[in-house]
C-alpha cells in the first residue's frame, strides 16, 4: 500500500485527475457520434459514462464489446430503483483511469461501432 501511495504521490492527484478528464471528454465526445446512444448522469462526470444504445440490452452490447477486448460493466450497478425510474434494465459503463490511453478510447469506440453493425 505504501509504495502504490508513493507512486500516485510522485504522478499528482491534480495531474491523474486532469488525464482522466481529458480521457473521459474526449470518449464522450466521440461516441456523441455514434447513432442512437443515450448518455444517463450529468455534464460534470467523474471519470465513468453510463450509456446504453437504443434497441440493445446492456448486455447485449456489453458482450459485443468484450468480444472486442473492451472491458466494461453491465446491468442495474447496484441501482435497481433508479434503474426502474429510468425505465432502462440497466445501462452500460466504462470507467477511465490514469492508466488508461487515448488508444483505450478509440477501442472503446470501435467496440460500440461493432454493436451499432450488429443491430442497425
Amino acid at each position: 500500500l505504501a509504495s502504490a501511495i508513493d507512486y500516485i504521490s510522485t504522478l499528482g492527484m491534480d495531474r491523474i485527475a486532469a488525464y482522466e478528464q481529458q480521457l473521459v471528454n474526449t470518449a464522450y465526445e466521440r461516441l456523441q457520434r455514434i447513432n442512437r446512444i443515450k448518455f444517463y448522469g450529468s455534464d460534470n462526470r467523474a471519470s465513468i459514462l453510463s450509456f446504453n444504445l437504443e434497441g440493445v440490452h446492456p448486455h447485449d452490447a456489453g458482450s459485443i464489446m468484450d468480444r472486442c477486448g473492451v472491458a466494461v460493466r453491465t446491468g442495474h450497478h447496484c441501482a435497481e430503483p433508479l434503474m426502474e425510474r429510468l425505465g432502462t434494465p440497466g445501462t452500460v459503463r466504462a470507467s477511465f483511469a490514469f492508466y488508461n490511453t487515448m488508444e483505450d478510447v478509440d477501442v472503446l469506440v470501435r467496440s460500440l461501432e461493432k454493436v451499432r453493425e450488429i443491430f442497425p
